[in-house]
C-alpha cells in the first residue's frame, strides 16, 4: 500500500508540473502574440542617415579665413571660408581692361569713318580729277601739232602715257572715297563683336573666380571638422571643412517580403530611438525594388538569411537629438495612414 501511495503521489506530481508548464507556455504564447501583433502595428528596425558634405574651394590658392570650428551651427549661404582674393581682383581688373579695349573698337567699326577722314579722300579725288583734266589738255594739244610736224610723236607718246596715268590715278582716289563712305565690312563688325563677347566671357570668368574666393554653405548643418587652418596653400577641390546637413534627415531601414504589402511610398510612420520617448513623424519615400540579404547592422537569429527590400525614411520633423548612425524603431500603424478603415470610421 506505501509503495501504492508513493507512485499515485510521484504521478500527480508530474501531471501538476506538466499542467504548469503548459499554462506557463500558453501565457508566454499569449504574451508573445499579444507584442508581435500590438493591433496591427509593424516595427522595422534601421538607423539614422545623414547627409555629409565636403566643403572645398573650386579655386586655388592661400587660405586667409577660417570662420568656423568643429560643432558650430551654419546657416545655408554663410560664409564659411575665405581666400585671399588679391590675385582673382587682378585678374577682373585686366579682364575688364580687355573688355573696355575691344568695345572700342567696335564702336569704331560701327561708326564708320570720321568725318575729316571723308573730306580728305574728297579732296585727293579733286586732286586726281584736276591733274587728269590737265593731262588730256597736253595729249589733245601734242596730238594736234604732231599732224604739222611741230612736235615729235614721242612727245605725243609721253602725252599719252602721263594722261592714262593720272586717269588711273582719279579712278583709285574715287575707290578710295567710296569705301570711307560706306564705313566697314559686316564681316570685321562680326569680328569685332566676336572679340566683345570673347572679353565679357572673361570677365564673366573672372567675377566667378573672384566670388569663389568665399566659400559658403549649402544649406542649414553641423560642423563635423574643421580640416584647414589660415595660412595654408589649398589646390582647387581640396577640402576644409566637412558638414552634416541639418535637414533631411533619414532612415534607413528594411522590411522583409511577406510585410512589403503593409507599405507603400507615402506611408506614414513613427520613429522611436532608444535614448528619450520621443516620437518622431516620417513618411516613406523609397523602397527599394531589388532583394538583399538582411545587413548585419539589423540582423537577428530569425532574419539571418532572410532577404529584405531596403527602404528610406524621410523624417519630418528631425531634432539635433537623431544623430548618425543611431539605431532607431519603426512603427507603421494601419491607423497612420491616410484613407485606412480606421481613419475612415473614426476608431
Amino acid at each position: 500500500m506505501n509503495s501504492l501511495s508513493k507512485s499515485n503521489g510521484s504521478v500527480r506530481r508530474i501531471f501538476i508540473i506538466l499542467i504548469l508548464m503548459a499554462a506557463i507556455g500558453l501565457l508566454a504564447w499569449w504574451f508573445l502574440l499579444r507584442e508581435q501583433s500590438d493591433e496591427g502595428v509593424l516595427r522595422l528596425y534601421g538607423n539614422v542617415d545623414i547627409r555629409e558634405v565636403e566643403l572645398a574651394f573650386r579655386q586655388p590658392g592661400r587660405l586667409q579665413d577660417m570662420l568656423f570650428d568643429e560643432g558650430d551651427q551654419v546657416s545655408a549661404g554663410q560664409i564659411m571660408a575665405q581666400l585671399d582674393n588679391e590675385p582673382y581682383r587682378d585678374q577682373l581688373a585686366a579682364a575688364n581692361a580687355e573688355l573696355q579695349a575691344a568695345q572700342a573698337e567696335l564702336n569704331k567699326l560701327k561708326s564708320g569713318h570720321r568725318p575729316q577722314e571723308v573730306l580728305q579722300a574728297e579732296a585727293a579725288v579733286a586732286q586726281a580729277e584736276a591733274n587728269y583734266h590737265d593731262a588730256e589738255r597736253h595729249y589733245q594739244r601734242q596730238s594736234a601739232l604732231v599732224e604739222s610736224g611741230a612736235t615729235s610723236q614721242r612727245a605725243v607718246d609721253a602725252a599719252l602715257a602721263m594722261r592714262n596715268q593720272t586717269a588711273a590715278s582719279l579712278a583709285s582716289a574715287k575707290a578710295a572715297l567710296s569705301l570711307v563712305e560706306a564705313g566697314f565690312r559686316q564681316e570685321d563688325i562680326a569680328a569685332g563683336e566676336a572679340r566683345v563677347a570673347v572679353a565679357e566671357a572673361a570677365v564673366a570668368q573672372a567675377q566667378t573666380a573672384l566670388s569663389d574666393a568665399d566659400l559658403m554653405a549649402p544649406s542649414d548643418a553641423t560642423v563635423l571638422a574643421r580640416v584647414r587652418e589660415p595660412g595654408s596653400m589649398v589646390t582647387s577641390g581640396s577640402p576644409v571643412y566637412s558638414l552634416s546637413l541639418r535637414d533631411p534627415v533619414y532612415v534607413r531601414a528594411y522590411v522583409s517580403e511577406p510585410n512589403l504589402g503593409h507599405i507603400a511610398p507615402g506611408t506614414q510612420v513613427r520613429v522611436l530611438t532608444d535614448s528619450s520617448d520621443q516620437a518622431y513623424q516620417g513618411q516613406i519615400g523609397f523602397i527599394s525594388p531589388r532583394a538583399e540579404f538582411t545587413p548585419k547592422s539589423v540582423e537577428t537569429t530569425e532574419l539571418r538569411t532572410d532577404l529584405v527590400y531596403r527602404l528610406r525614411i524621410s523624417v519630418t520633423d528631425p531634432n539635433q537629438d537623431l544623430r548618425q548612425g543611431m539605431p532607431v524603431t519603426i512603427e507603421v500603424d494601419d491607423a497612420l495612414q491616410p484613407g485606412s478603415n480606421k481613419t475612415a470610421t473614426g476608431q
